[in-house]
């Protein structure tokens, strides 16, 4: 029997901040959507109990059309003591918000996997793994860095399967909780904000961890008290951070997109690219060996342990023996690493170095598919890479999904 097709006026694949975000935004211009995705999963499935996000408290909120939907609304309704200045942000709390977020906001999102995305026309049909088919003229694909981890090809010897929690080496993304290490010798490799707090939160779980890291550790500054003149100065108020020169960056996200593709392509690397927040240098420096200026050029396995040949600035190398090798070594944007588009779509997404070229609202190469969050940061700038990037997007992306609903209905 052929599968019954239904309709939807957008459809919404992904149910973390951008995805709950432009939902939010979508259902307050009155236009019905569906949303798919486990509510945060990219927070309490992928990422290890007892972080902390590197953005501050009053960079942290989903967004949505009204008021009272903050982050320190949460707190205040929930008894929780307001965040404020340079508080950090438990994940356990932020993943509670998040949740919260979507019962006010987005209260039917769909616990579904989608199968299949593919084009029709001016539609996109979705299916999903129940079967059911839904025909619509707008699909936003919101899925943050799912499918878009890095693995570096050093690695590829001890990982010839992909990386795997159980194997011999493993990604970030691919890990809940860091417990499981005690008693274990760990390499930890990168020099982000990710490699270092996973590195302290297995030192701190009992592990023996070893840091390898291409270039020296950089660390931001601790909030200091203005002294001088600059009493006299208002603070900087820039979700990205306390300097100048990242205000373009929060403030005209709109303009990147016309800079040489070159150009936003280093700037999206380089513009708060890896260090470690000024909190976490106490729970790194001192307590387990930081191996800087030095890079895996060559792994693999003996026994039941692994062996990272590393090389130096001066071509010396050396050998370093662990039972796992931990990859904290980011993200590529590469739609291959989305399972569910179909291959004749994904052909037809334009891309700029693996990332959709992208109109000023969001929309891709192919009418009605959008992409926000780090999909969408190679056409926006760095804020895209950051929750505070949310409500950028989901205005835009609302904005134009309502535009297109009335063409396609009027066509």
């Amino acid at each position: 029997m052929p599968a019954i097709i239904s309709s939807a006026p957008v459809v919404v694949i992904g149910a973390g901040p951008y995805g709950l975000s432009v939902a939010a935004h979508l259902r307050g211009r009155g236009i019905a959507v569906r949303t798919f995705g486990d509510v945060m999963d990219g927070w309490h499935t992928h990422m290890p109990a007892g972080m902390f996000l590197k953005s501050i408290a009053s960079a942290s909120s989903l967004s949505a059309p009204g008021t009272g939907s903050t982050l320190a609304d949460f707190c205040a309704v929930s008894g929780i003591r307001r965040l404020a200045g340079d508080d950090v942000v438990p994940i356990g709390l932020f993943i509670r918000y998040g949740q919260w977020f979507a019962e006010q906001n987005v209260p039917d999102v769909e616990n579904t996997r989608i199968r299949r995305l593919e084009q029709q026309g001016q539609h996109s049909l979705v299916t999903l793994e129940s079967g059911e088919q839904i025909s619509t003229p707008a699909v936003v694909i919101a899925t943050g860095m799912a499918g878009y981890a890095h693995l570096p090809g050093s690695l590829a010897p001890i990982a010839p399967a992909g990386p795997s929690p159980d194997g011999a080496v493993s990604h970030t993304w691919q890990h809940a909780s860091l417990a499981g290490f005690t008693g274990r010798e760990v390499a930890v490799i990168g020099a982000g904000q990710s490699a270092l707090e996973s590195a302290a939160l297995l030192h701190e779980a009992g592990a023996k961890v070893q840091l390898v890291a291409r270039r020296e550790v950089k660390w931001g500054d601790a909030p200091a008290t203005p002294s001088g003149l600059a009493r006299f100065v208002p603070p900087l108020h820039s979700p990205l951070g306390p300097t100048w020169k990242l205000v373009p960056f929060s403030s005209a996200a709109g303009a990147f997109r016309y800079l040489p593709a070159a150009t936003r392509l280093a700037l999206v690397k380089e513009v708060l690219g890896p260090f470690g927040a000024w909190w976490l240098y106490d729970r790194v420096i001192g307590q387990f060996p930081v191996h800087t200026g030095q890079q895996v050029i060559r792994s693999r396995s003996v026994g039941d342990n692994v062996v990272l040949t590393l090389g130096g600035p001066a071509g010396q190398q050396s050998d370093l023996k662990v039972d796992h090798v931990l990859a904290a070594t980011g993200y590529r944007v590469d739609l291959a690493g989305l399972d569910f588009m179909d291959d004749a779509m994904r052909r037809r997404v334009r891309c700029v170095a693996g990332s959709p070229r992208l109109s000023g609202a969001f929309e891709s190469s192919v009418p009605g598919v959008y992409f926000t969050g780090l999909a969408s940061a190679a056409a926006f700038g760095p804020l895209m890479r950051f929750v505070c990037g949310s409500g950028f997007a989901a205005r835009r992306v609302s904005g134009a999904v309502a535009g297109r609903i009335r063409a396609v209905n009027r066509g």
